[in-house]
């Protein structure tokens, strides 16, 4: 058994459910410190971070590359519907199954392995090694990668480099590279009308029919076209919901919940702005609260991206994509004090599904991405 595989396996039969870390941290630290890190536990509203960090033989004079993930998981759900425990690491038919086993504990152990092959083959590397992790990332995401930024911020930190080990590759194990996310602008509607029996309508006023034509112009609004990077701006109704258990009822109000994906084309505020101007023409009463859960970042092809792209290519022989696709990360906090941020992990097909598994012939080969960019970066 490879280590990186005892190690990702050692790390998903740790039930750790967003927030709660069950030691994972504990177990990280434990393979850091014996490197020489000095690993910093940041615990706030029950989330448990780690910043953790190994100065090179130039000190702070030297480039600082980190990598960051998560060891919380999603919940596996209703355990009848999986194969086998998820929280007992399984291997199977040439694959690890487990909850966690693609999002992201295999990354996990694939950077700590990688860290401890490159120390030991370069005792006097020149730059430094960082390691940001949070039990926060599944959940709200208040009190974990945000948490740790704010305080290295504090502190006058800043990494120049950072890798994130979320599953990027689709078809094929290194196909994908994520330099950038879109932001996520989430809105939550109350449209007012005012309620009474269908059998007479015209003594009462319907917020849904009211609201039908709205939301006909919000579904056809091209909001940008995007840019080199980015698809254009997405709008999507995630939730709807008026009246009560009857149905001779008009009800008194309606609530729509939305959400944009933006890209760099497009500011919040100017998405706001559109959203009151078509509600307002319409002539409704209404009420409308926003919630900005990140804004869009974006990695210009730099020597991060190089060196990822060269270390895949070595090891799988795929010149990797670079995308902006999927939801949000946490490279979105990240970049506040990085501005080189890329995500590289392993296949994303069975993430935050029953029977999540990585192919195991995938671990050693994502290892040595990482090593690889160690060794072209700060050897």
């Amino acid at each position: 058994m490879s280590r990186t595989l005892a190690l990702a396996e050692s790390l998903i039969s740790r039930a750790s459910v967003t927030p709660e870390d069950k030691g994972c941290q504990t177990l990280i630290i434990e393979r850091l410190v014996a490197l020489g890190f000095n690993c910093t536990i940041l615990a706030e509203s029950g989330v448990t971070n780690l910043w953790a960090l190994k100065r090179g033989a130039h000190g702070q004079a030297g480039k600082l590359l980190a990598f960051a993930g998560h060891t919380d998981v999603v919940p596996a759900g209703p355990m009848e519907h999986w194969s086998t425990n998820p929280f007992v690491p399984m291997r199977r038919d040439g694959r690890l199954y487990g909850r966690g086993a693609a999002d992201m504990k295999s990354s996990l152990a694939a950077f700590i392995v990688a860290v401890e092959e490159f120390v030991s083959a370069h005792s006097e590397h020149s730059g430094s090694i960082g390691f940001l992790i949070t039990s926060d990332e599944e959940g709200p995401a208040r009190y974990g990668t945000i948490k740790i930024v704010e305080w290295l911020e504090a502190r006058g930190d800043r990494l120049d480099y950072c890798v994130v080990g979320e599953p990027t590759s689709g078809e094929r194990f290194g196909d994908t590279l994520k330099n950038g996310r879109r932001g996520s602008l989430s809105g939550v509607l109350t449209v007012r009308g005012i309620q009474g029996h269908v059998a007479y309508p015209h003594l009462a006023k319907n917020p849904v029919h009211l609201l039908a034509p709205a939301l006909t112009d919000l579904v056809r609004v091209t909001w940008d076209q995007g840019n080199e990077y980015f698809p254009p701006t997405t709008w999507q109704v995630s939730k709807l919901h008026a009246g009560t258990s009857v149905t001779n009822m008009i009800p008194g109000s309606v609530n729509v919940g939305f959400n944009f994906r933006f890209s760099t084309a497009t500011l919040p505020d100017e998405l706001k702005t559109r959203t009151h101007a078509i509600l307002d023409t319409h002539g409704l009463e209404y009420e409308l609260t926003w919630h900005l859960s990140g804004m869009p970042f974006l990695t210009p092809r730099g020597e991060l991206s190089s060196a990822l792209e060269q270390a895949i290519e070595a090891e799988t022989g795929i010149c990797p994509t670079l995308s902006t696709t999927g939801g949000t990360s946490d490279g979105r906090f990240i970049t506040r004090i990085c501005r080189q941020v890329i995500e590289f992990g392993p296949c994303n097909a069975s993430i935050h599904k029953v029977d999540e598994y990585i192919e195991l012939s995938h671990l050693e080969p994502l290892k040595n991405v990482y090593r690889g960019v160690l060794e072209r970066l700060i050897a």
